[in-house]
């Protein structure tokens, strides 16, 4: 990179200020109008979400005439969630930001491209010195006096700053289009959760059972309601046996081990023995993980953030897992100052349940989409 300089932000800009909120000066947001942006109406990916705009009237945004966007200015979010990143276009003029976001506009003899800008302002090297800044703030803030502070680092030929953000902006769209497969995928699972787990499969067609208001001779009525005729309601407790995992050091697990140490929320690390061999499901049993469902196997140490979940011979452990997902554990944790799921609240939850060759069947399903979506999440890191 003997190529590259390095320099102060503030000596390739021409502008770089911020908005107001309109209620601040005795204005009202509108129905509709001239386009305000919030943090919120900006995603992670730089990507503007026109349905979270607020609107201002004409008045209002020529009063804010300083906050006035313009075709190319860089938008960083500076309060709240910060180091978001997005580049205004034509198609959301005219429009108007808040105290939240910051406008940086490049300065026409400015050695640096705008599009380069944006991703270098999205790059390691600039957020870890957000990080510094921001390190002994009691609430996450970013000032403008700090944008000005940031170092850039970048090319002194533009043809190859054009080149990197090209490739930077191709990976951004694959990113993009692997995102929007998940969530469908997501959306397709919920559907098939509440189908397979109402209707099931009728084995001698294996399809799905006809719904209910068209087939109610194969439905019987039950605590939970109408469940297929070849159904039984039972407690978790007469599936599954659960056990809270064991306790562990933080010093006793590491990067690199024998045996894989799984807590609430999946892997933690790995550590030198084991607690449990075979397949189970875990359920993730304090904080913010009450609920949480995880599918191991192998030989592991299950820590005491999570329950091993161990089912009866005539329960099938892959359909069990997704029902445990379904039934939204989380809702059962006990409200303390650290939320906790006792496994005496959940055992006798009650839940409908297919025969064994059903379940096998269901589990299939569903497993058919898990695979879809562990391979686009697997792609979307690698990208």
């Amino acid at each position: 990179m003997n190529n590259w300089k390095q320099d102060s932000l503030t000596n390739h800009v021409s502008l770089i200020t911020k908005g107001t909120t309109p209620t601040s000066i005795g204005k009202e947001f509108q129905e509709n109008g001239i386009n305000f942006i919030k943090a919120e109406s900006i995603t992670d990916a730089g990507k503007f979400i026109s349905s979270a705009f607020a609107f201002i009237d004409e008045s209002t945004h020529e009063i804010l005439k300083r906050s006035q966007l313009q075709d190319g200015d860089i938008l960083f979010s500076i309060a709240g969630v910060l180091g978001r990143i997005a580049v205004v276009d034509k198609d959301i003029l005219p429009a108007n930001t808040n105290q939240a976001i910051a406008i940086i506009r490049l300065s026409s003899n400015s050695e640096i491209e705008n599009d380069f800008l944006k991703h270098l302002l999205n790059s390691e090297f600039v957020k870890e010195q957000i990080r510094r800044i921001n390190v002994q703030a009691a609430q996450a803030n970013f000032s403008l006096a700090d944008i000005n502070r940031l170092q850039i680092q970048f090319p002194e030929e533009t043809k190859e700053q054009t080149k990197i953000a090209k490739i930077l902006s191709t990976a951004d769209v694959v990113i993009e289009k692997t995102q929007a497969a998940i969530a469908k995928y997501k959306a397709i699972k919920q559907g098939m959760l509440h189908d397979l787990f109402t209707r099931g499969i009728d084995l001698s067609t294996n399809k799905l059972r006809p719904r209910y208001d068209d087939a109610p001779e194969l439905y019987k009525e039950s605590k939970l309601g109408w469940i297929p005729r070849e159904w039984e309601i039972k407690q978790l407790s007469e599936l599954c046996t659960m056990k809270s995992g064991d306790g562990i050091t933080s010093e006793n697990i590491y990067e690199l081990g024998d045996y894989p140490v799984y807590g609430g929320n999946g892997l933690r690390g790995f550590t030198s023995k084991f607690t449990h061999e075979g397949e189970y499901t875990l359920i993730g049993r304090q904080g913010a993980l009450c609920g949480n469902i995880t599918r191991v196997g192998g030989k592991f140490y299950a820590s005491e953030h999570a329950v091993v979940v161990t089912p009866e011979t005539s329960v099938e452990l892959d359909w069990l897992s997704q029902k445990l997902f379904s039934m939204n554990l989380n809702q059962y944790s006990e409200a303390t100052a650290q939320p906790g799921l006792s496994v005496f609240k959940i055992l006798p939850l009650l839940t409908e349940t297919p025969p064994f060759d059903e379940q096998q069947k269901i589990a299939e399903r569903l497993k058919s989409i898990d695979n879809k979506l562990q391979t686009e999440q697997t792609y979307l890191r690698k990208m």
